[in-house]
């Protein structure tokens, strides 16, 4: 289900702060009565001024407004539900299927509807700049995420030889910071990263 709230805001309202801040709660909680009980809610504020309100970001200007904690620890995510995807992915791109499931399980813990802090989107956290490069028109839909995240990663392995612990760090600190450093940049997200992935390769080898 996806929904958008518009709220023009008031200029002169809006110095006062109480009757802004009234507004966007009103807003809030009609917007709630609407989604499930486990949506995230994410907002922006245009040129202008008007507020967005949507459960469903598709873009990198929306920033998380409203987190529902329960949603991600409620750990019912299965780790086999998109199995068949990736079985298709794998097939028509020529990676390993157990490494792309490695890599949805670190970027999203498969979780379609995943956004992170910076704006990546869906199963294989792809960035909003990336979608049409991707030809992905709904980064939310489970098929074409993975069909394009995994179209590139494999770009990546073939532009690091098959040297995949370079793949996987492009694929978390982008490819100019791989080739500025000549391996893995020394960025402690991206090196726990590479480990990380290793670990559930191996792990869904079995």
């Amino acid at each position: 289900m996806s929904d958008l709230i518009k709220v023009k805001v008031v200029p002169e309202k809006a110095k006062a702060g109480i009757t802004n801040r009234w507004t966007i709660f009103m807003v809030i909680i009609i917007f709630t009565s609407v989604l499930p009980v486990y949506a995230d809610i994410y907002m922006y504020i245009d040129t202008e001024g008007v507020l967005h309100f949507t459960n469903t970001p598709t873009s990198s200007k929306y920033k998380i407004y409203i987190k529902e904690k329960s949603r991600r620890s409620s750990n019912t995510h299965s780790t086999d539900k998109y199995d068949r995807l990736i079985e298709e992915a794998s097939k028509r791109h020529g990676v390993l299927f157990p490494l792309i499931k490695a890599v949805i399980k670190a970027e999203s813990d498969f979780d379609p509807r995943a956004v992170s802090k910076a704006g990546a989107l869906g199963l294989m956290q792809i960035m909003p700049q990336n979608v049409n490069t991707l030809k992905i028109s709904d980064p939310f839909n489970p098929l074409e995420n993975i069909m394009g995240g995994t179209r590139y990663f494999k770009q990546l392995i073939d532009k690091y030889e098959g040297k995949l612990q370079l793949a996987l760090a492009a694929y978390n600190a982008g490819p100019n910071m791989v080739d500025y450093y000549n391996g893995i940049p020394p960025i402690k997200e991206t090196e726990n990263y590479v480990k990380r992935v290793m670990k559930y390769f191996y792990l869904f080898k079995r």
